[in-house]
């Protein structure tokens, strides 16, 4: 598989990943590892925020191949995912008299799974496959079965190296057991403190350390509360960006409340959190983060 082929170990693909600002566990790792040597998709899922989009971004940067994104939503269908017409630039044609077919390569619209299918390897990331209709997901079978289409215009399109695969859910509805059993499969949860810790100082690395720890500390304890939508990674980093932005150098009761809008995305939340107590989880998080 070309880009892919230099990750000869577990531990070589976990370093290459880390040269691009994305933490792995050794199960994580592994997974993708094994995903790449098996030529097998890799289904993830998790909580929205805890990196699954950014893997697949890591993973073509680490092996320098082109990424495509399909971005999933309600109604979605092939003409969106595989490819489309140009029928404006058709019309001209036909209008001009030039020669030439009007169903032709010069004016097919290659949508993200013909592009996977049209170069030589690359990461095809299927992001939030659990938006998308039954009959999308059946489709999608059977394109990663084979990774080859057939246009009836043109014939059969076949991928020269089938891309690295990674789908990612949400898990807002179940996935089929059929699209289970094509691909390897890995959980995302929330990190430790530890961890969420030096995905900060990866990623901020401007920011104090004692600020760092803070922010880690308080949002780790947001994640024990009851809320509609937990906060992830990606929230503690535009958190820890504001307080940057705000020149802070410790996290204090007032300056939590005005920013809480950059870790919670719901009234409910932020009405529960400043309920519960925003002074004392302030405190609680710099005894812990001194």
């Amino acid at each position: 598989m070309p880009g892919f082929d230099r990750f000869t170990s577990i531990e070589e693909l976990g370093e290459a990943l880390a040269r691009e600002r994305y933490l792995v566990d050794e199960g994580l790792a592994t997974v993708v590892f094994l995903a790449l040597r098996l030529r097998r998709p890799l289904l993830v899922e998790g909580e929205p925020g805890v990196g699954k989009t950014e893997l697949a971004r890591a993973l073509a940067a680490a092996a320098a191949v082109p990424l495509h994104r399909l971005q999933c939503y309600e109604g979605i269908d092939v003409h969106h995912a595989l490819y489309d017409w140009d029928y404006p630039r058709q019309l001209l044609h036909l209008r001009a008299g030039a020669p030439g077919q009007l169903y032709s390569e010069q004016f097919l619209l290659r949508r993200p799974l013909l592009q996977a299918l049209d170069g030589t390897g690359g990461v095809l990331l299927i992001d939030e496959l659990d938006r998308a209709d039954d009959e999308f997901e059946a489709f999608l079978l059977e394109f990663l079965s084979d990774f080859q289409v057939t246009i009836p215009e043109i014939g059969v399109v076949r991928a020269v190296s089938p891309p690295a695969v990674i789908v990612t859910s949400n898990r807002t509805r179940e996935l089929h057991e059929a699209l289970k059993r094509r691909c390897l499969y890995h959980w995302i949860d929330h990190p430790g403190f530890e961890r969420e810790t030096e995905i900060l100082r990866t990623r901020l690395p401007e920011l104090p350390e004692r600020l760092t720890r803070q922010v880690c500390a308080f949002v780790q304890e947001l994640r024990w509360l009851d809320l509609h939508r937990v906060p992830g990674v990606g929230e503690t980093l535009d958190w820890g960006q504001s307080l940057a932005a705000l020149g802070r150098e410790d996290i204090d009761a007032s300056t939590v409340e005005r920013t809480l809008g950059a870790l919670l995305k719901t009234r409910d939340d932020l009405e529960r959190v400043r309920a519960d107590g925003v002074a004392e989880r302030v405190e609680r998080a710099r005894d812990a983060a001194p």
